[in-house]
């Protein structure tokens, strides 16, 4: 069981992905479409980012520590 619920706890990282991914592809498009807004645009996709990464770390302690109980 506590294996299901490190599996489970791990589906996070597939969220965190997909949002990168769009998130990535979002500040690429804004760039495309006014240079100018660069140096707006880029500070903002890191914070973002580094937000949804924090997120994965967490789940993936939140597993080790699972897995590790058992």
């Amino acid at each position: 069981m506590t294996a299901l619920a490190a599996g489970i706890a791990m589906l996070a990282g597939l969220g965190v992905g997909i949002g990168i991914g769009i998130a990535t592809a979002k500040a690429a498009e804004s760039v495309g479409r006014q240079p100018e807004a660069y140096g707006r645009i880029l500070p903002l996709f890191f914070i973002g980012a580094a937000l949804a990464e924090a997120v994965a770390i967490y789940s993936f302690v939140i597993a080790i520590l699972l897995v590790l109980k058992a």
